[in-house]
Formats: structure tokens, C-alpha cells, sequence
């Protein structure tokens, strides 16, 4: 009598959970590629909104794309911190972006202006807080990359663009909609190939499993 080769068998429950995890990463690229042509929309929109009348300031994120870039005033009652970010100036050299954090009140969320930009990152804005008009606009975006790409990622504050700058500090570049990549592509083609990428490693962990038994 001669023996059989063991029939290579299918694991049910781990080729079930694969299997959604794929078709996760596929809804999301969908998602991503379907989000691309809003933030078409959005940024064609933001193009024309620094031309539009003044606003005011949203107290609260998410920044909507009718009024993003629109000119707007705040009052920094008092200046609480300074961030610091590369920037580039109205004049179009690059430097230190300085970024004050201010109270506007006893309670509430405060908010963001950037007032100017400076050679070196270490200076002190000679700025103590006031009256300030420019553009909305919204904080540098530092949160994960796999949290944007899932649409997971919180939503960016409101911040000022400041129109003039304080003493020692050039103006900040007004917004444009340049400013706001389009990444949606980028995302949807990194979901599908992690959906690709995961369906062929399942399948050479399932060969390198029925090899193994049939040894």
C-alpha cells in the first residue's frame, strides 16, 4: 500500500480574520480615493476664500473648508506659550515660524497665532498679545501618518495667520492652497498595497504550514 499525500488544508478562522482585514484595507482606499475628489472641491474653494469677506474666528476644530483662508481677527489677551516651525515669510525666505499660544479669556480653548517669522529659533517675539487680523488657517499638522491615512487622526485647531508681524519678526506668507496637499491618492495606493502585501504573506504562511505537516 502506498501512502497518500496529506490534503493541504485551510485553517477556517484565521482565513476568515485575514480576510476581513483585507477587505478593511480595500474600504479604506476606496474611502481615500472617494476623499480625494472632496478635497479637490475643498481646495478650489480655500483658492478663492482669502478674497472673500472677513469672518469670525472658529473658537473650536474642525477648520470647514468655507471659511478656511478667509481674512479674520482674534484678541491674544495674554500670550501663554511660543511654538516654533520652519515657515516661510511674505517675502518668500524661509526661517523660524513662531507660533504664540494665547488665552482669550478666563476659560475656553484659547487660540493659535502665528505672528511672524525669525532667523533663529531661540528668538523672543516682542509680542505680549492684542488685537491681531489676518487669515484662518489651521496648526502645523504633526499626527501620525497611519492615523490620517485611516481617518482617524483628530482634527487640526483653528490658527491666525497674522497679517503684519511684531518687531524683529518679517510676516508670516499668506495661505494659499497650495499649502494643502492632496494626499488622498497616496493614501488609497498605501491601503491596497497593504491589502496586497497581507494576502501574500497569508499565502506563504499557509505553504511554509502544509509543508511543515507533510514533512
Amino acid at each position: 500500500m502506498t501512502d497518500q499525500p496529506a490534503k493541504a488544508r485551510i485553517p477556517f478562522i484565521p482565513t476568515i480574520l485575514v480576510g476581513l482585514a483585507v477587505l478593511a484595507m480595500i474600504a479604506l482606499g476606496v474611502w481615500q480615493l472617494q476623499r480625494r475628489a472632496q478635497k479637490a472641491e475643498a481646495l478650489a474653494l480655500a483658492a478663492a476664500n482669502p478674497a472673500r469677506p472677513a469672518v469670525a474666528f472658529p473658537k473650536l476644530p474642525p477648520v470647514e473648508s468655507d471659511i478656511l483662508f478667509r481674512p479674520s481677527s482674534v484678541h491674544c489677551l495674554t500670550v501663554v506659550s511660543w511654538q516654533v516651525e520652519a515657515g516661510r515669510a511674505a517675502d518668500g525666505s524661509t526661517g523660524y515660524r513662531h507660533i504664540a499660544h494665547c488665552s482669550t479669556g478666563a476659560e475656553g480653548p484659547g487660540v493659535l497665532v502665528a505672528v511672524g517669522v525669525g532667523q533663529k529659533p531661540d528668538d523672543k517675539p516682542a509680542w505680549t498679545g492684542g488685537q491681531v487680523e489676518g487669515w484662518i488657517s489651521e496648526e502645523p499638522d504633526h499626527r501620525a501618518l497611519l492615523m490620517r491615512a485611516s481617518g482617524k487622526a483628530p482634527p487640526l485647531r483653528p490658527m491666525l495667520i497674522a497679517r503684519q508681524a511684531p518687531a524683529g519678526l518679517k510676516p508670516v506668507a499668506p495661505p494659499t492652497a497650495a499649502d494643502l496637499p492632496n494626499n488622498h491618492l497616496a493614501y488609497a495606493v498605501q491601503w491596497f498595497i497593504f491589502a496586497g502585501v497581507a494576502v501574500i504573506i497569508y499565502i506563504l504562511a499557509l505553504r511554509r504550514r502544509n509543508a511543515t505537516k507533510a514533512a
